[in-house]
């Protein structure tokens, strides 16, 4: 997977976090600075999204309860819980477009993880998510040392199934009723990547 990218690890009290940086986008964790940022950007897209998540309650629509979720996604992070990038356009550094995460952390004899994304609707169309995943997906396998990503999509989103396939993402099957989106059990496609070049070692963070 070819991919122009620089990365580098940045102290943010205790805890060293990784920002990363290609031709276009940076991508890093949130911190209490990004929280407006975040807010407005589930605000601003809550309709086009609402068809593709889980339904949200009116607190989701808070500061209060994005100071929380950035509080708790450092945590998440510094457990190798869960790995929650912001994505902003070098153009427009705090400006959110979008969002890529990296949760249901196994390690052991799994070292897997399962992917999810979303982007900014008026931010369609220009390349950005095949952009940021390519960088993210390099990290997670080159820095974090994962052995697997798991990706699951809606039959209907053919949007995001083009962005998999891009990737390089294999179908592994196709599972019925298998997340409640906005109300209603929704089947998806499953999908993965393997890193090739996997071996054991540690991980230097």
């Amino acid at each position: 997977m070819g991919v122009n990218m620089l990365s580098e690890w940045q102290a943010i009290g205790h805890l060293k976090l990784p920002i990363l940086e290609t031709d276009r986008l940076i991508l890093r964790l949130a911190t209490n600075e990004d929280i407006s940022a975040i807010l407005n950007f589930y605000l601003e897209n809550r309709d086009f999204l609402t068809p593709y998540e889980p339904t949200r309650s009116e607190d989701f629509y808070t500061f209060s309860f994005w100071r929380d979720q950035v509080e708790k996604a450092l945590i998440e992070f510094n457990y190798d819980q869960a790995i929650k990038f912001c994505i902003f356009k070098k153009t427009e550094p705090t400006v959110l477009i979008g969002k890529i995460n990296f949760h249901q952390i196994l390690r052991g004899v799994c070292q897997s993880c399962v992917l999810g994304y979303s982007l900014a609707e008026t931010e369609q169309g220009n390349g950005y998510m095949t952009e940021a995943l390519k960088a993210a997906i390099h990290f997670i396998f080159a820095e974090m040392n994962f052995h697997r990503i798991a990706a699951n999509y809606m039959p209907r989103n053919q949007r995001s199934a083009n962005v998999l396939k891009r990737l390089g993402f294999t179908v592994e099957g196709y599972a019925r009723d298998y997340l409640l989106i906005n109300g209603q059990w929704e089947d998806h496609i499953l999908t993965s990547l393997t890193h090739p070049n996997w071996s054991l070692q540690e991980i230097d963070r």
